[in-house]
């Protein structure tokens, strides 16, 4: 399997599957004298980490994080960092009756189908807890951005639920299970989400990601654009099906003079009247905030029965067992965050690198 590596010059390569003994990930091209603590980066995969609420899977695992090398003193050394995590709860018999079986809208057919094999325990590594990796990363580049970078994600919609905007509020999103920023919200969407776990099923979401403090100038005006480097790296994690940024497809309804960002200067200092565009202008950030929006599909493993086939190209039927989230994207929150982190931290290293 290739392509386990994401990024230019800010490297992070993630390795391990959800019933093996352990993940982990190697991060490449850290600067030098960067103060790192072990709480930095334990205090965002607490974020993430399963068995926090009965909305999310019920698989105890702590995510402690140990940091094996490229520190030193408590700071970086500017050699690859490597961490790792123990799986702890793994109940791979859960997985035994689909070992010849494909789950519905699972990895199991088109990895088997690509590989000639595969590990079904838990999905290997097609699973979710992949990106307790990503988020450990996405610690480390934080610390690379530093402190006028501010990166803050919320879900703000759950099915078909969504949020009332003019409620936001930061604050609220770390006092509930939802990174809910609308206090309103939350207790409908418990009772939803309950009737959803109840019956049996699952249910998508939509995640929201704001960067600020971001410096202007930061892609590259074709390819590498800011905006497709960022799309990259939402749609590689897992489940989600669509991103945008800024007004994202709401723009397609709008006309120019609705769309545009003014600009103008007040005191030597330039300013936007808008942000449709999200902070992004031709591939480059702005230096505005950072908006951007993914779609996370309902979780596959339902107790419901559904159609599909075996090794032998059998038609059976198959209703999953084991313990699965019943709406993926809350733990989704934290990856956003860490995905968007690790693109504007090799983004500013490259820009920092063609300024010297």
């Amino acid at each position: 399997m290739s392509f386990n590596t994401f990024g230019k010059l800010f490297r992070f390569t993630t390795w391990g599957e959800s019933h093996g003994p352990a993940i982990g990930c190697v991060v490449d091209g850290c600067p030098p004298n960067i103060p790192i603590k072990d709480s930095d980066i334990q205090k965002e995969l607490n974020k993430r980490k399963p068995g926090q609420s009965k909305f999310t899977t019920q698989r105890k695992e702590d995510d402690k994080v140990e940091i094996l090398s490229g520190m030193f003193e408590g700071k970086t050394t500017g050699t690859p960092i490597s961490m790792i995590i123990y799986n702890k709860d793994m109940r791979s018999k859960d997985y035994g009756n689909i070992k010849n079986k494909f789950r519905p809208g699972h990895a199991d057919f088109t990895y088997f189908q690509k590989y000639g094999i595969r590990d079904y325990r838990g999905g290997g590594r097609a699973s979710a807890r992949e990106t307790a990796m990503r988020v450990a990363g996405g610690a480390i580049a934080r610390k690379i951005l530093g402190k006028k970078v501010k990166i803050r994600g919320a879900l703000i919609q759950i099915g078909k639920k969504k949020i009332n905007k003019e409620k936001w509020n930061w604050e609220e999103v770390e006092k509930n299970n939802f990174f809910c920023p609308d206090k309103y919200t939350v207790k409908i969407w418990e009772n939803y989400l309950e009737n959803i776990r109840k019956s049996g099923s699952s249910i998508g979401a939509v995640i929201e990601i704001h960067a600020t403090g971001i410096p202007v100038g930061l892609g590259e005006p074709i390819f590498d654009k800011i905006d497709a480097l960022i799309a990259h790296a939402m749609m590689s994690i897992p489940a989600v099906k669509g991103v945008e940024i800024g007004k994202g497809f709401e723009s397609a309804g709008l006309k120019g003079e609705e769309n545009v960002d003014e600009i103008y200067t007040k005191n030597d200092k330039v300013f936007f009247k808008s942000n449709n565009s999200g902070g992004t202008l031709g591939g480059l950030s702005s230096g505005q905030d950072m908006v951007v929006r993914f779609a996370v599909k309902p979780t596959s493993s339902i107790l419901k029965i559904k159609k599909t086939i075996n090794k032998m190209n059998e038609n059976i039927s198959l209703k999953t067992k084991g313990r699965h989230d019943p709406c993926v994207g809350i733990r989704a929150v934290p990856v956003g965050e860490a995905m968007l982190a690790i693109v504007l931290a090799d983004c500013l290293l490259q820009h920092k690198a063609r300024k010297n």
